[in-house]
């Protein structure tokens, strides 16, 4: 694994792009590496997800314990690994132990043997050895070590707790590492201790590890709370590396986390949107746009989604976003989108999960650019203010 820092934000964030290249294949950053189960997004086969724009979709996340009752660890093995048991040859998969998109994790069921996921079969334990049988199996690109996520509530004790474990289980896990941490994404947690989370991110760094997964987001915290906890991690972690923060979906907390100089990101909330029959609108060409005195010239903005279950789409035959080249909004109106929501097809979920998919990738490529051209700030300024007074207006 290569990774180079291209451009950093000269403004008050600390927003920078990069280019993450493991083997032949190369991605530029900041980017979403696509949530799936067992592999693939929940409602995209191989030839749907090649459909996508390249090479922004070929980053997958695959959560190694959605696998504890699948096939024989063997079995995986013997086909090869994930990428030929998945047919993803150019794919780059990035394991990282998670529960299942509908739960979060229970710190009170891990222990310090091991830490506790949600399976088909009920909560198991999982203890590294467990999981770098898994790792090797799998042979994914990167890998995050085990780690005890806690959420936001639990005390300064139970913070220190997860640290300790964390490092400790990641030690264990380097050890077993056939590769010795060259494909390794050591986790940062600490709950919501700013103090606890520097020293983490301090110890982590120590390690022999190619990246940081910055992880225990989204349980919890408040915003000024979040702002300030990822600003004190990547202060400790050195630049040359890529960081990787999970459960950050929202286009607000994505360009919180930008600005504080993270580089990837790892959420549900386009499986969150399909399962809801969501499709996303808001407008992602911010910086194709016209400037005018400085300012984006967005009067053709709009809410962040629509929801298209309800009866104002029953006749609306125009595409979900009219400049849209995903296949939906090429092939598809919003009033069959409707009826095929309410009769519950599940080609609903799978015509929405590749424009929202689509939408999303975008939304970060015009980061990007914002980022190269030094105007990140301003693109995050004009962001959040427009989407205020979107809101606003929707209440109103």
């Amino acid at each position: 694994m290569r990774f180079a820092v291209t451009k950093v934000c000269a403004g008050g964030a600390k927003a920078r792009a990069g280019m993450l290249q493991i083997g032949s294949t190369s991605v530029e950053t900041p980017a979403l590496l696509l949530s799936t189960r067992k592999g693939l997004p929940a409602f995209m086969s191989c030839d749907l997800l090649s459909s996508l724009p390249l090479p922004d979709s070929l980053l997958l996340n695959v959560c190694p314990t959605h696998f504890i009752e699948g096939p024989p660890t063997k079995t995986i093995s013997n086909i090869g690994g994930l990428h030929r048991m998945l047919g993803l040859p150019d794919h780059i998969l990035v394991a990282a132990a998670g529960d299942s998109i509908e739960s979060l994790p229970s710190s009170e069921a891990s222990n310090k043997f091991g830490a506790s996921f949600e399976t088909p079969a009920g909560r198991k334990l999982v203890k590294p050895s467990d999981y770098m049988e898994l790792i090797s199996c799998m042979r994914p690109n990167l890998w995050a070590s085990l780690a005890d996520e806690v959420p936001a509530w639990v005390n300064e004790k139970r913070n220190k707790t997860s640290v300790e474990r964390t490092l400790r289980w990641l030690d264990a896990c380097l050890a077993l590492d056939v590769a010795a941490g060259q494909n390794t994404l050591g986790v940062v947690v600490g709950g919501s201790s700013i103090e606890e989370r520097k020293r983490c991110a301090t110890e982590v760094s120590k390690r022999n590890v190619s990246g940081f997964w910055i992880g225990g987001f989204g349980l919890g915290e408040n915003v000024e709370e979040r702002c300030n906890l990822l600003n004190a991690v990547t202060d400790c972690l050195p630049s040359d590396k890529p960081r990787l923060v999970s459960r950050l979906g929202l286009p607000e907390e994505v360009l919180e986390g930008i600005a504080s100089g993270i580089d990837l990101f790892d959420s549900t909330y386009i499986h969150q949107l399909t399962m809801g029959g969501f499709a996303l609108i808001f407008p992602v060409d911010m910086v194709e746009r016209e400037m005018q005195n400085g300012i984006f010239n967005d009067s053709a903005g709009d809410l962040t989604k629509i929801n298209l279950r309800t009866t104002t789409y029953r006749k609306d035959t125009s595409r979900i976003v009219d400049s849209c080249s995903c296949f939906t909004c090429q092939n598809h109106t919003r009033a069959y989108l409707n009826h095929l929501l309410n009769v519950h097809e599940m080609l609903a979920q799978i015509l929405l999960e590749i424009h929202n998919t689509h939408h999303y990738l975008h939304f970060f490529r015009s980061i990007r650019e914002a980022i190269k051209i030094g105007e990140f700030d301003l693109f995050w300024k004009q962001f959040v203010e427009n989407r205020r007074s979107q809101i606003a207006a929707a209440v109103m």
